[in-house]
């Protein structure tokens, strides 16, 4: 695995001194003035990286599991959680096994690691959902194989401690922010506004929300509740799973619900009174035809969810069988 290029980590204030040193696969930043520090982790897949913090002992998010650094150097006393995704739980139980600390995640969240990731038959039952949605079978048939070849490197922590709205980590509050994921968490610290924030904010992208088997309800409903929760919240910096610190928190958080607001309106728009339509069928109009496999799931699931969103508001009917689901505008 080719190692990421370093980045720049913005210290919480001006003129405050750091230094980058990798560490095998992974880079560790270094901001003195504010104690935390930002270790990038390779994926082998886009965005490329991960970050996780650590800060005061307390480490946020592990990584896929690949080219960690030496956890047992990093003084690290406890882990905490931000969701169930493979490249922040995935070394979970190597950081917890390596250094004693007690891993920290929601109960909602863990609830999702124990059917998906401690299971052997998630893949299969991930495809069969795609092909109900429409998604032609080597498409979603190659979920399968994908899945059993990646699931062995997902490491989650057993039996840890549960958490939920409100409850302390440390001096850091629990926020339930789900969309992302159902069970997605933020860390806040209330005394210098800081959001460890996980995928809920990111600067240059926005948080895939999509719908999956087994999920809530809404994900795009959850999603824009909590973007605005996150405008009430007026954090000062938020330190995203990816990419750069956030300084205007609730700006980042307007932009992203005029992003939604745009895609339903495009979402609706595909839709039909007299002819239903399944997901992928719509997720051509507003994605394209040109996309990978695995892209066009990912563009299937965002797709659902802003369908679901449309039926949840009165706007669109879904309509279901035991063999697929389609969608019609009321």
């Amino acid at each position: 695995m080719n190692g990421i290029p370093r980045t720049a980590f913005s210290a919480l204030r001006q003129g405050s001194s750091r230094y980058s040193t990798p560490i095998e696969a992974a880079i560790i930043e270094h901001a003195f003035d504010s104690e935390i520090s930002r270790l990038t982790l390779p994926l082998p897949t886009g965005p490329r990286h991960v970050h996780c913090y650590l800060v005061d002992g307390t480490l946020f998010d592990t990584g896929l599991g690949l080219g960690e650094p030496g956890w047992s150097a990093l003084g690290i006393e406890r882990v905490a959680i931000t969701h169930m995704h493979p490249d922040h739980v995935g070394g979970a139980a190597a950081a917890a096994a390596e250094t004693g600390a007690t891993v920290h995640q929601g109960a909602l969240d863990y609830a999702q690691c124990e059917r998906v990731w401690g299971t052997t038959d998630w893949p299969e039952r991930m495809a069969a959902w795609f092909r109900r949605h429409g998604v032609p079978p080597p498409v979603a048939d190659e979920l399968i194989e994908q899945g059993h070849a990646f699931a062995p490197f997902i490491s989650y922590a057993r039996d840890p401690e549960l958490r939920r709205e409100g409850d302390e980590v440390a001096g850091w509050t629990t926020l339930e922010l789900p969309g992302h994921a159902d069970g997605h968490l933020g860390f806040f610290r209330e005394r210098d506004g800081l959001l460890v924030g996980g995928d809920h904010l990111l600067a240059e992208i926005s948080p895939a929300i999509g719908l999956y088997p087994e999920s809530r309800p809404d994900p795009l409903g959850d999603y824009l509740a909590s973007l605005e929760r996150t405008i009430d919240l007026d954090a000062r910096l938020v330190l995203p799973g990816h990419g750069e610190p956030i300084r205007d928190p609730a700006g980042r958080a307007r932009e992203l619900l005029e992003h939604h607001a745009r895609r339903l309106h495009e979402t609706a728009a595909a839709l039909e009174r007299d002819r239903p339509r399944n997901g992928f069928e719509v997720s051509l109009d507003l994605f394209g035809h040109e996309l990978a496999p695995t892209q066009r799931r990912f563009a299937v699931a965002e797709t659902l969810s802003h369908l679901e969103h449309l039926v949840a508001r009165g706007r669109a009917e879904r309509a279901e069988d035991g063999r697929s689901v389609t969608y019609t505008a009321t």
